[in-house]
């Protein structure tokens, strides 16, 4: 007796969960017992896999909150995550540099479900510095080598494919579960699309000579591309937030920003803001700080899921640019 009502109260606990995110279908044939353990590396990836997985299967995240996938590096207690996994998402396309090593130390064998697998990376447009660099990332029959911006997840039409990779990633490894996660993906594709016309709506707003775009580093290219932005330039050099721009690049970059006349400098959370007020002071320019873009916050932050985070991002750049 007591068993079955601790499974009746986990049941209830998973349902509650599942349904404060109207983004989650919570089927009723899914019992969440897939017998997958799936893991997930960053907290975004994790919250868009578990729309498919709904019900049915768990998605826990590596990465903490706050943690930038360019600069993580994996403890023992994470070797050990991804070693009792049997199913794992990663992003790919050269964002997590220490993947390599943390599945090597891992060891075993588990699916790995990339999810920018067949995205191709954008080109530096007309005006932008080419920033991009060789990077690689692991899949564990063999290696492949990227060059580019990894961020795909900065435009929801690249989200949708992440979606129907991880539902056919989720559903090869618990086919029993393939029509739950087809149905929570379509429903998750539908709200993707809605989040995308949704930027569109609020991007008109700015006048299309003032969408302008200086960040720390280069991260929004694809949301520049999808909505009508153009990069002026970073104060990082390169997609890796661990570069460091000489005093000849932030000197060129300041000559930029008077040039366009762009507005503001956007920096993502964690960025120390120190050359982004130089640059400001230098240019008379404002500093907006704490977008969202490598994590999700915490259930009570301004962006516990991918769709607030894009919400919250566009409406900051935005309200700086009209």
């Amino acid at each position: 007796m007591t068993r079955r009502w601790l499974s009746s109260l986990v049941a209830l606990g998973m349902l509650v969960l599942l349904s404060a995110d109207p983004g989650v279908t919570a089927s009723s044939q899914g019992s969440g017992d897939s017998g997958l353990k799936v893991l997930a590396i960053e907290t975004f990836l994790a919250h868009i896999a578990q729309h498919v997985a709904g019900e049915r299967t768990r998605v826990d995240a590596l990465l903490p909150v706050g943690a930038d996938p360019h600069s993580f590096e994996p403890t023992p207690a994470d070797v050990a995550r991804v070693a009792e996994s049997n199913v794992l998402v990663i992003h790919g396309a050269g964002l997590e540099e220490f993947l390599d090593q943390l599945l090597r130390n891992a060891g075993g064998t588990r699916r790995v479900i990339d999810v920018s697998a067949g995205l191709e990376s954008r080109s530096p447009r007309k005006g932008e510095v080419a920033e991009a660099h060789g990077k690689h990332h692991h899949d564990e029959a063999e290696h492949h080598h990227h060059e580019g911006d990894p961020h795909f997840w900065l435009s929801p039409i690249h989200v949708m494919t992440y979606v129907t990779t991880v539902r056919d990633g989720l559903s090869q490894s618990d086919p029993a579960g393939a029509a739950i996660y087809a149905a929570n993906a379509e429903a998750y594709i539908a709200r993707l699309k809605e989040l995308d016309q949704w930027i569109f709506d609020q991007v008109k707003q700015v006048p299309e000579k003032d969408r302008l775009l200086v960040t720390n580093h280069m991260s929004f290219g694809y949301f520049a591309d999808r909505y009508g932005f153009r990069i002026v330039g970073t104060i990082m050099p390169g997609v890796s937030t661990g570069a460091s721009p000489s005093a000849k690049e932030l000197a060129r970059l300041t000559k930029k920003i008077k040039a366009t006349g762009a507005k503001a400098i956007f920096l993502e959370t964690g960025t120390n803001p120190r050359l982004a007020d130089q640059v400001a002071r230098e240019t008379k320019i404002r500093v907006v700080t704490e977008l969202f873009t490598h994590s999700l916050t915490e259930p009570g932050g301004p962006a516990p899921t991918y769709i607030d985070m894009m919400k919250y991002n566009t409406t900051a750049i935005v309200n700086a640019l009209k």
